[in-house]
């Protein structure tokens, strides 16, 4: 990753100096395709390919845990791993360990979300959906998974349990609570539940 974000950082040092030269030739009307030995539409390509990532640094606090991986790169999760096997009893909570602890960057967080095959299949979902990560926690990551059937539904180590998704958010150092007298001008003004109708 350091890499590509070093090779990103040399591209854009190149460009700002091709700039730099480009305005000293403004005045000309003349097509400039080419710069210090720098062809600009390879340039361009080069730009318009790249697709750079931000890093999400974790640490395995069991040894157990399975790193978080995308699926498919359109993927908006990756999955959440038990680290222990477990019964979950009919209609009840359990908080379940994933062995996994981030470093989420400042304006995000991770939230934890059902699987949906494992919502349809088994009836567990993550109770607290979607269950929130701050930025400023660096603990193990949980999951509440709450059991829905009427029977005991078992998970086993190393099983897909949640999904995280990475989420960028307004967090407490952006946001100023402001007491006032009455909210107006709203479009929509306080129909709520059901107010838009079902169909």
């Amino acid at each position: 990753m350091n890499n590509e974000n070093d090779e990103m950082d040399l591209l854009q040092e190149e460009l700002s100096n091709i700039l730099k030269q480009l305005q000293g030739e403004m005045n000309n009307e003349i097509g400039v395709e080419e710069i210090s030995g720098v062809n600009l539409k390879e340039l361009e390509k080069t730009f318009s390919e790249k697709n750079p990532k931000m890093d999400l640094k974790f640490v395995k606090c069991h040894p157990d845990a399975v790193s978080p991986k995308y699926n498919y790169p359109t993927d908006s999760g990756f999955d959440l791993h038990s680290t222990e096997s477990i019964g979950i009893p009919p209609l009840s909570r359990m908080l379940v360990g994933t062995g996994l602890k981030f470093n989420i960057k400042d304006g995000y967080e991770i939230q934890v979300r059902p699987k949906s095959g494992l919502a349809l299949k088994q009836g567990l979902t993550v109770l607290n959906t979607p269950g929130t990560v701050d930025s400023g926690y660096d603990g193990e990551v949980k999951v509440i998974l709450y059991n829905s059937t009427q029977n005991a539904v078992y998970i086993e180590k190393g099983q897909k349990i949640a999904q995280a998704c990475v989420c960028p958010v307004a967090n407490g150092r952006w946001i100023n609570p402001i007491e006032v007298s009455e909210i107006l001008g709203k479009d929509r003004g306080d129909n709520g539940f059901g107010s838009t109708g079902i169909k």
